[in-house]
This record gives C-alpha cells, sequence and structure tokens, in this order.
C-alpha cells in the first residue's frame, strides 16, 4: 500500500510539472504570436506608406498629368465628348472664391475623389446592441477610418452618426484607404467582439462645388448613389474612378451590372475593387 501511495505522489508530481511546462510554454507561444503579428502589422505599414500615391511635386509633373489625362479623355470620348463633358463639369463649379476653399484637395485636373462610406443595418445594430455598446463600437469603427484616411491624406468632410464623406486629391488614394479599412475592421478588438461589423463604401471622382468646408453638386450625389449600392464589405467605384486610376495601380477593377442611379440620369457603370494578389 506504501508503495503504491509513492508511485502516485510520484505521479502527481510529475503531472504538475508538466501542466506547470505546458502553461510556460504557451504564455511564450502566445507572446510569440504576439510579437509576430506586430511585426508583420509594421510591415505592411511600411509597404502601405512606400507605396502611398504622393501628389504632384512641381508646376511641370502637374502640367504633364494634365496633358496625359486630357489625351486619355480625347482617344475615349473625342474631341466633342470631351467638350461636352467639360461644360458640364464647369456648370457645376462655384465662384473663384468658392473654388478655392477645395485647392488644396483637387488633383491636378481640378478634381476631388470623393469617399462615402456606412455601417450595413446600423439601426438593427444599434437596437441589439444597446446604446452604452453601440458608442463604443462606433469609436472603435471611426479610429479605423480616420487611421487609414489619414494615412492616405484624405480630408473628413462631414460625418453624421456612422456615415463619413471623405475627399482625396487621388483616386488610387481613396481606393487603397478603402481597402485598408476592410482589411482592418475585422482585425479590432471592439468590433470583433461584437461583430461582424460591416462597411459599405462608394467612391466616385469628378468636379464639385465647395462652400462652408462642404461639398455639392452632382459629383457629390454620384459617390452618395454609388455607395448605396455596395453591401457589407464591399468596396464600388464609378467609371470616372477607374479613368483616373493608374495603368499600374495597386487594385483589382471587377466591372459590375450596368446600374441606374436615382435622381440622376442614364445607365451606370459601377467597378468592385479588390485588393492585389499577394
Amino acid at each position: 500500500m506504501v508503495i503504491v501511495l509513492g508511485v502516485l505522489c510520484v505521479l502527481c508530481v510529475l503531472l504538475v510539472g508538466t501542466v506547470v511546462l505546458f502553461a510556460r510554454d504557451r504564455a511564450r507561444l502566445q507572446q510569440e504570436l504576439v510579437d509576430v503579428r506586430a511585426h508583420l502589422a509594421q510591415i505592411e505599414s511600411d509597404l502601405d506608406a512606400a507605396l502611398r500615391p504622393a501628389p504632384p511635386s512641381n508646376s511641370a509633373e502637374r502640367a504633364m498629368r494634365r496633358m496625359i489625362r486630357t489625351a486619355s479623355k480625347v482617344r475615349s470620348h473625342g474631341i466633342s465628348g470631351l467638350i461636352q463633358s467639360t461644360v458640364e463639369d464647369l456648370q457645376t463649379w462655384a465662384s473663384e472664391d468658392e473654388r478655392a476653399d477645395i485647392l488644396n484637395m483637387a488633383a491636378s485636373d481640378g478634381t476631388v475623389t470623393l469617399f462615402f462610406s456606412d455601417i450595413e443595418n446600423s439601426t438593427p445594430l444599434n437596437d441589439r446592441l444597446g446604446d452604452d455598446t453601440w458608442v463604443k463600437v462606433l469609436a472603435a469603427h471611426d479610429r479605423v477610418l480616420r487611421t487609414r484616411i489619414e494615412r492616405y491624406r484624405g480630408q473628413v468632410v462631414k460625418t453624421a452618426g456612422d456615415g463619413f464623406m471623405v475627399a482625396f486629391r487621388d483616386a488610387e488614394a481613396a481606393c487603397r484607404a478603402a481597402l485598408g479599412i476592410q482589411r482592418d475592421l475585422p482585425r479590432e478588438v471592439t468590433l470583433r467582439r461584437h461583430g461582424p461589423i460591416l462597411v459599405r463604401i462608394g467612391i466616385h471622382t469628378g468636379q464639385v462645388v465647395a462652400r462652408d468646408g462642404d461639398y455639392f453638386g452632382r459629383n457629390v450625389a454620384m459617390a452618395a448613389r454609388v455607395a448605396d449600392l455596395a453591401a457589407g464589405g464591399e468596396i464600388l467605384v464609378s467609371d470616372a474612378v477607374r479613368e483616373a486610376l493608374d495603368d499600374d495601380a495597386a487594385v483589382i477593377l471587377v466591372e459590375r451590372d450596368t446600374v441606374e442611379l436615382k435622381g440622376l440620369a442614364g445607365e451606370h457603370v459601377v467597378w468592385e475593387i479588390l485588393p492585389p494578389a499577394p
């Protein structure tokens, strides 16, 4: 009997030792995993910064971009189409003083890329989570969006609840910011805990009217309508965005069905933006 008890004691000691070693190894592996994730996040941040599109650095570069874009429009639509498009755009512009409000965000050809987003089914989500939790979810959502918007030099024009309106100087910057947002949202701890939190994003490029820090005109309505078409987790862009993107832009465009947009005449081509293949 004494021998049996001795053996059991030894086994218990060995078992406890094994559990302690396992716990230590598990804690070490978890810390290594955290370190690896942090390292990957830093690499991704550095890569995004390196690939971030920069605005034209001088008047010569701005003139060259304008010439290339104009030549592209002539090739696509002909001289008459280009003139008609330019006249229609100029009709939406206000006075010189009001136009000066958006010079900082306008590209060399006078266009601004507008980005609209909101949370899909936000009202039912708010009702399910309750106001206290919903406020925390909105704060986490806003942090993700503002981080990416700042990284790609966007300017938040206004927010309303979970909705964002943002202006970018460059179409690719807007698309890359949107891709980063969709990639970051599921990783955010608060959103993952209460999610899924799915965001719809729509992007359009065109000339706009600026007044008192806000933007108006047909192209603003176009951007908002494109966002309305998106499902949660999707990024949709207008054909104008596709035309504004360089051939080597770090995004993938997938053509969607031609659609009608409420309040806007004619049919419109929209595209879904996807990240480039790894």
